[in-house]
């Protein structure tokens, strides 16, 4: 039988990544003072095999390149020469250039060289150093992305194409224009149509346009920079120097963030890579890989032990199969208690089936908490801050799915716990803090949901700075004191989109760009996010998500003749109305129930179904909750309870709000879907605006 190369090849790639996180976790953990021979030997064994593996599939960039590092590791575990946390940061280095690589194979497109030949010449500097010697570390070189520049005196010349999905992470081309603008002798903005669709492909979410702009000679280059370093990886960018050449081309470097959130692109009107015409301007994007970034992989591994269970349960389902084929081709009355014992047999293994295979896609949460002590070690060394990781419920299983698209939003809730939240060592030695501050990483299950807290011992939230900069922006009402305010509402304001309380931008974070994308993204996962925060104390930020987005349980409702369903781990109870214990404020009905107003949320005129009527006497409430909200939903009728399966809306049809799939019944009729966290949130940002309260809590 033919061997299949591309099936191998396939299997390299992913133990070439175990392998370089094997190569990152014990670099991160090893000690440039008392450096550890199992460690080491452990780390040559991972590199050996990449060379190795590469040279096998002619790789031949990987197999060279690894060659460097695997002589470094040698000499150390020889006992030739000590790894010093310089040499440990350049092999760091060395294995995100391996990732380009491998990434650049299996994608066929390009890498940074430029990296690769920076890493290669410093691991060549240090083999061809004297062993004995303790190196001094060179300044610290952030990852970049290349400009060919021509020294000139007359003006610079930029050509800024955001990518089509730009808008979705909350940046906005205006804003960058409007900056340019502000520069020293303004500045004069082209716009280029050329990349429109035909109007019927056109997608009003993304955008299609490039603009050519050329700003006054005598404005720094670093000026220029910093007006598109938070959206470097979201646009192609090439800045040039106009009129006649006068020296040498010069390579300008653009310091790029350490993770940035990004969405996935559209499947629909993806945009084909654009090839300049000139080699020398070619600006690349060098997103820094993370060999553990990837819970979004096109493989899982699977214990043998899940796969026997499956297997088992399939022969059961073969036999309980078999049984009811006899039955049907000789059935008589008689045998109906046989019939009836065989149905449900199959309706047993049928339920054991599918929480077989929901299990094999069950993953444990270090997927995504592995990629955190590299991003911890990288940002406070760039931000001179000294941090204590702390990782509790790595083995925590969620399904794969929900771990892929949790994993971002997870890096910018840590990157801010370390860049707002944490102070510098020496003021927190003045406020007799420890000087290693502390980042925290926990996850569990708590019902039918896991909770991923992320949390630090930093300043804590300021109320009254986060109040002062929503009535800056307008986000909440002149009229409203902050002693009114509770602490949930001023909280949730830094969700609010553009919300910042950043003293300065940094090249971490401070735009206001990222938290309204945060809750967005875990709302949409079916989930909710709370803070909780104290002066002084630091900050918690506590995620609760659905374990998996295939199936749930459900109860089934009808309002106004049709039948939704209502997942109910949202549901705290059901009652009938008793008309005494509804009042109405500010033109909303509650209802009294155990000294609290629950606002009523009359789901048949939400869906435009009809009218309510006045009187609820003895008609239903069912009270759901999200994160710490609560409304009652009037019904017409409680259905039964059962398990159903997802099936999502937005693929054919749009986002609705307040909706988030559908499912068929055992009737065959279609059902929808309720998202709770998406109703309640809607109905009381509509309730807010109309009586001047926050729309943003």
């Amino acid at each position: 039988m033919a061997m299949d190369m591309d099936q191998l090849r396939r299997i390299f790639y992913e133990e070439c990544r175990e392998n370089l996180e094997v190569l990152e976790r014990e670099l991160l953990a090893l000690d440039p003072e008392a450096t550890d021979l199992e460690s080491i030997n452990t780390i040559f064994r991972a590199a050996h095999s990449i060379k190795g593996g590469a040279a096998t599939f002619n790789l031949d960039e990987i197999s060279h390149f690894t060659h460097n590092m695997e002589t470094l590791l040698d000499e150390s575990r020889e006992g030739k020469r000590q790894l010093d946390s310089h040499t440990i940061d350049v092999l760091l280095r060395g294995g995100d250039c391996i990732l380009a690589m491998l990434e650049s194979y299996e994608n066929n497109t390009e890498y940074d060289k430029s990296e690769r030949d920076a890493v290669t010449a410093a691991l060549n500097g240090i083999i061809g150093s004297d062993p004995s010697q303790t190196p001094e570390a060179p300044a610290p070189k952030e990852a970049s992305t290349s400009v060919q520049i021509t020294s000139g005196t007359e003006e610079w010349s930029i050509t800024f194409t955001p990518h089509l999905d730009m808008l979705f992470s909350g940046n906005d081309p205006v804003r960058i224009l409007r900056e340019i603008h502000a520069l020293p002798g303004g500045a004069d903005v082209i716009c280029d149509p050329s990349g429109l669709p035909d109007f019927e492909r056109l997608n009003p979410e993304q955008l299609y346009l490039r603009w050519h702009i050329r700003v006054d000679g005598h404005v720094p280059l670093d000026e220029i920079e910093a007006i598109f370093e938070w959206v470097e990886d979201e646009c192609d960018l090439l800045i040039s120097r106009t009129g006649e050449p006068q020296g040498a081309d010069v390579e300008a470097e653009v310091i790029e963030p350490i993770s940035s959130l990004q969405l996935p692109e559209p499947e629909d009107n993806k945009a084909a890579p654009t090839t300049p015409t000139d080699p020398k301007q070619t600006a690349k994007k060098t997103n820094k890989p993370s060999a553990k970034s990837d819970a979004n992989v096109s493989s899982i591994r699977v214990e043998i032990d899940k796969v026997d269970n499956l297997i088992n349960l399939v022969g059961e389902l073969v036999i309980t199969q078999s049984m009811l084929a006899e039955l049907s081709s000789d059935f008589s009355p008689e045998r109906l208690e046989q019939l009836q014992s065989g149905l449900e047999q199959l309706m047993l293994n049928t339920k054991e089936l599918q929480e077989s295979v929901l299990d094999i896609r069950m993953l444990p949460i270090s997927f995504a908490f592995n990629r955190f002590p590299r991003l911890i070690r990288d940002l406070s060394l760039q931000l001179g801050k000294r941090v204590e990781l702390v990782i509790e419920g790595e083995s925590t299983e969620l399904d794969k799915t929900v771990l892929e698209r949790i994993s971002d939003p997870l890096v910018h809730l840590v990157r801010n716990a370390i860049d707002h939240g944490l102070e510098i060592p020496e003021v927190r030695t003045q406020k007799g803090k420890p000087e290693i501050g502390m980042v925290h990483l926990n996850a569990y299950h708590q019902g039918g949901s896991i909770v991923i807290e992320v949390s630090d011992d930093g300043a804590g939230l300021n109320k009254e700075k986060i109040w002062q900069k929503a009535l800056d922006k307008g986000l909440i009402s002149e009229d409203i004191p902050l002693n009114e305010l509770t602490d949930s509402h001023v909280f949730n304001l830094v969700f609010a989109p553009g919300f910042s309380t950043a003293d300065h931008v940094s090249d971490v974070s401070g735009r206001g760009v990222g938290m309204d994308v945060v809750r967005r993204n875990i709302e949409q996962l079916g989930g909710n996010i709370d803070v909780q925060s104290s002066p002084e104390n630091g900050s918690s930020f506590k995620i609760s998500l659905p374990l998996t987005l295939a199936i749930l349980d459900g109860q089934l409702v009808k309002v106004g003749g049709q039948v939704y369903v209502v997942p109910l781990i949202s549901i705290i109870e059901s009652l009938q109305i008793d008309s005494e214990q509804v009042k109405t404020a500010s033109g909303v009905q509650l209802y009294r129930l155990r000294e609290e107003n629950i606002p009523i949320l009359r789901l048949k005129e939400e869906f435009e179904l009809g009218s309510c009527g006045d009187d609820l006497d003895k008609k239903l409430l069912c009270l759901v909750e999200a994160g710490d909200k609560k409304v009652g939903l009037l019904l017409d009728e409680l259905l039964g309870q059962q398990q159903v399966v997802i099936k999502s809306l937005e693929s054919n049809y749009a986002r609705v709000t307040g909706i988030s799939g559908a499912t068929i019944l055992g009737d065959g009729s279609v059902s929808l879907i309720l998202d709770i966290q998406g109703l309640i949130t809607q109905f009381l940002a509509r309730v807010s605006d109309a009586n001047g309260h926050i729309a943003a809590a």
